[in-house]
C-alpha cells in the first residue's frame, strides 16, 4: 500500500532534507509535488486542499525559514500535519466491561464485512471479551456459511437462524441469546448491496434503534480509493457511523481511503485488514500509519508483531538452546513458521526505518520465495537428521536435494549458512550472559580478599 505516494514523497523529501536555506518559493513548489503526489494517491480533493493549508500555514512561518536545518523541519511537518489528518493522537476507543456491548458492522457488497466480522471477533476474543457472531445476512448467497465456517475456525458461537428470517428478528434473537449465555460483544454482520439504497438504509435504521450498538462501524474496501470515503459519507448522513475499519489495505492501493476518511466524515479509522487471514488485523494507529508513508518505519508495530509471536518462555528457552549450542534444524523451522506468521520478509522489513520507500524491499517477493524453498529442505530431511546435521553424507544430501525439488548445492548452501547463523546467534546471546575480559578484571580487583572486608575488616 502507499508505493506510489512513499516513492513521490522520498524523492521530494531526500531533495530538500540536506537544504540549508528555504525560500517561501521553494516551499511552495515542494508543496506543488506534495499536492500531486496525494492526489495520485486517490486522496480526495477535499482532504488534499486542508493538508496543504494546514502545512503551508506552518512552513513559510518562522518555524522553518529561520530553522538551522529547514528541509528537515518541513518535513517534521508534514508528517505532524498527515498524523492530524488521519485522526491526530486520539485514543482508539474500547467496548466498555461489566454489560453487554454491540457492535453494528456496515458497508456495500464485497467490502470485507463477514471476513472483517470474524477478525473483530478474534480480536475481543484475545482481549479477553466473549464475543457473538450474528449472521444478519441473509441476501448474499454463501453469506452464513462463510460466516459459521469463519465462526468455527476462531472457536466463537454464532447465531444464525437461517435465510429465510428477517434481519431485525435476527438481531432481537442474538441479543437475548448473548444475555441467557452471558456473551459480552455481539457482532452484526449486516447486509450489504452493491449500491446504497433506500431498503438497505431502511432495513439498517431498523436494526440499528432495536441493538442500540455501541458502535456503528463502517467497512470500506481500501482498494476503491476515494469511493470508500464518499461511500463512508452517505452512510454517516443516513445511518451514523462511530468509525471506520479498512479493509484490503495490503492490496495494490494507492491509499487515498486511508488518508481521506478521517478529514471527510469527522469520524477515526479504527481497525485495518492487512490481509486474508484471520490474524491480518490491526488497530489503527494514525502516527504509525504517517511514519510508515513517509518511510520512518513502524518499529512499534514489529515489536508488536514479535510479541504476539513468541512468548517469554519460548524466548528464554531458545536462548538456552543457543547458549548451549542446541540449536537445530527443528528449531529453525519454528523459525521460519514464526516469520511467516509476522507477516513474511517483505512485511517485517518495510516496518524498519529506511526500508518502506526501499525498491528492493519492494521486490522482495524471492524472500518470502527463499522461506518456502529452505523449508522444503529442511522438511526433506529425517528428524536425526534435523537434529544432527553433521551426519549429512553426499548421498543423505543427494536424497534431500531430489525430496526438495532443489539442487546438491542448494542443500550445501543451506548447512552453510546454518551454521554460520548459528555461531552468530551464540555469539550474539553469550555477550548478554558472559562477561568480558575487562569485566572480568573489574570484577577480580572489586573482590574482597576475605569476609571481613565487607563489614570494614582486613
Amino acid at each position: 500500500m502507499f508505493d506510489s505516494l512513499q516513492t513521490r514523497l522520498g524523492n521530494l523529501f531526500r531533495s530538500i532534507s540536506g537544504q540549508a536555506r528555504m525560500t517561501e518559493a521553494n516551499i511552495e513548489e515542494a508543496l506543488d509535488e506534495v499536492r500531486v503526489a496525494m492526489l495520485d494517491a486517490d486522496v480526495s480533493y477535499r482532504a488534499t486542499r486542508k493538508f496543504i493549508n494546514h502545512v503551508k500555514e506552518r512552513a513559510v512561518g518562522q518555524e522553518v525559514l529561520r530553522s538551522l536545518t529547514p528541509g528537515q523541519q518541513v518535513i517534521k511537518i508534514v508528517h505532524e500535519e498527515l498524523i492530524n489528518l488521519m485522526g491526530g493522537g486520539e485514543e482508539i476507543p474500547t467496548l466498555p466491561r461489566g454489560s453487554r456491548q454491540a457492535v453494528m458492522l456496515m458497508g456495500l457488497q464485497g467490502s470485507g464485512k463477514t471476513t472483517t466480522a470474524a477478525k473483530l471477533a478474534s480480536f475481543y476474543k484475545k482481549e479477553g471479551r466473549r464475543p457473538l457472531l450474528v449472521a444478519a445476512d441473509v441476501y448474499r448467497p454463501a453469506a452464513i456459511d462463510q460466516l459459521r465456517i469463519l465462526a468455527e475456525s476462531i472457536e466463537v458461537p454464532i447465531w444464525a437462524p437461517g435465510a429465510n428470517v428477517d434481519p431485525v428478528e435476527i438481531a432481537s434473537g442474538a441479543l437475548a441469546h448473548a444475555d441467557r449465555e452471558v456473551l459480552d460483544t455481539v457482532i452484526l454482520d449486516t447486509a450489504g448491496r452493491l449500491h446504497v439504497d433506500d431498503e438497505m438504509m431502511g432495513e439498517l435504521e431498523r436494526i440499528r434503534d432495536l441493538v442500540k450498538p455501541h458502535w456503528r462501524l463502517f467497512v470500506a474496501d481500501a482498494m476503491t480509493g476515494q469511493d470508500a470515503t464518499q461511500q463512508a459519507e452517505v452512510f454517516h448522513e443516513k445511518i451514523g457511523i462511530d468509525g471506520v475499519i479498512l479493509t484490503k489495505l495490503d492490496g495494490d492501493t494507492r491509499g487515498g481511503a486511508a488518508i481521506s476518511v478521517r478529514a471527510v466524515t469527522g469520524k477515526p479509522i479504527l481497525f485495518a485488514g492487512m490481509g486474508e487471514k484471520i490474524d491480518n488485523f490491526e488497530v489503527f494507529y494514525p502516527d504509525r500509519m504517517a511514519s510508515r508513508i513517509l518511510g520512518m518505519g513502524d518499529v512499534l508495530s514489529l515489536i508488536e508483531k514479535a510479541e504476539s509471536a513468541y512468548t517469554e518462555e519460548e524466548t528464554r528457552a531458545l536462548s538456552k538452546k543457543i547458549r548451549k549450542d542446541e540449536f537445530d534444524f527443528n528449531d529453525f523451522l519454528d523459525q521460519i513458521h514464526q516469520i511467516r506468521k509476522m507477516g513474511g520478509v517483505r512485511e517485517l522489513l518495510s516496518l524498519l526505518p529506511g526500508f518502506g520507500t526501499n525498491s528492493a524491499v519492494k521486490n522482495l517477493d524471492m524472500g518470502d520465495k527463499e522461506l518456502v524453498r529452505v523449508e522444503a529442505i529442511v522438511l526433506s530431511m529425517t528428524r536425526l537428521e534435523r537434529m544432527r546435521p553433521r551426519i549429512l553424507t553426499g548421498s543423505r544430501r543427494r536424497r534431500i536435494a531430489a525430496g526438495s525439488g532443489t539442487t546438491v548445492q542448494d542443500v550445501n548452501r543451506l548447512l552453510g549458512q546454518f551454521e554460520q547463523m548459528k555461531k552468530m546467534m551464540k555469539k550474539s546471546i553469550g555477550s548478554k550472559f558472559t562477561p568480558s575480559a575487562k569485566d572480568r578484571k573489574k570484577r577480580a580487583k572489586a573482590k574482597p580478599k576475605s569476609i571481613f572486608s565487607r563489614f570494614g575488616g582486613r
